[in-house]
């Protein structure tokens, strides 16, 4: 890859090169930089955001490698890395982010694959400068990627476990999510984090919660590409909703 081809990379990328992110990848994206290939906008330190939050300001490249680095995790957890999970992993990046951003998101893949690292550290570095909705999007994009060949592999499972942990996502949350990927008898509720025989107005009250939770507007600042994302766990909520209250007549 001799310059940055797509948006997402090119969209910016701050605090994702400090600390132990930055370890994993930062000598080889400092390495073009310095031969002079065009900087992606943004590069350096987070700016801290006009609402007071403590988080950096996340843009789509800091999504993006963030993203990488926690499914080559997922990837590698069941100590294998076959040539067809690669080409997955290419496909769900052609098919959700286009065919030029995901020649400069599969590079990267390739490049992180090879390194050994800290989740847990690497989680704590997200957690630290990462708004809560969009660590729920990085949650909701590594079921997508990790369920891509149709298969959820124990070990797998076990990783994404371990990385909401270190990102700070609740059991709940985590759960919900799960649930859109996972199917079970009881899917609907689970997406609302609900029981099937709790009332009407509990259900309506959990998807009010949720719809304001995972509205796409939340992560708006992450480019339409991940909007585009959010938007798919959107629908799945009001789906879910939906079948719901035809069973139920309401």
């Amino acid at each position: 890859m001799g310059k940055w081809t797509g948006t997402i990379i090119g969209g910016g990328i701050g605090w994702a090169l400090l600390g132990p992110l930055g370890a994993i990848f930062g000598a080889y994206i400092g390495s073009m930089l310095s031969e002079n290939y065009p900087q992606p906008t943004g590069f350096g330190r987070g700016r801290i955001r006009g609402d007071g939050s403590p988080y950096g300001d996340t843009r789509a490249g800091d999504f993006a490698v963030a993203m990488l680095s926690l499914f080559a995790y997922v990837n590698k957890s069941d100590d294998t890395v076959r040539s067809s999970e690669v080409q997955y992993v290419k496909n769900y990046l052609v098919n959700k982010f286009g065919e030029r951003n995901a020649q400069d998101l599969l590079y990267l893949y390739k490049e992180i694959l090879k390194k050994d690292y800290n989740v847990h550290d690497v989680s704590q570095q997200i957690s630290q400068h990462m708004d809560y909705y969009s660590r729920l999007e990085l949650v909701h994009v590594l079921y997508g990627i990790a369920g891509a060949d149709g298969v959820f592999k124990p070990p797998e499972l076990r990783a994404i476990q371990d990385i909401c942990s270190g990102l700070g996502i609740s059991e709940k949350d985590h759960d919900s999510i799960k649930s859109i990927f996972i199917k079970t008898n009881n899917q609907a509720y689970g997406i609302l984090n609900v029981n099937p025989d709790d009332e009407i107005g509990t259900i309506k009250k959990a998807y009010r919660s949720l719809a304001v939770k995972y509205h796409p507007d939340k992560v708006a600042n992450l480019g339409p590409e991940i909007q585009n994302l959010a938007e798919e766990k959107f629908k799945a909520i009001n789906d879910a909703y939906q079948t719901i209250r035809k069973e139920r007549g309401f």
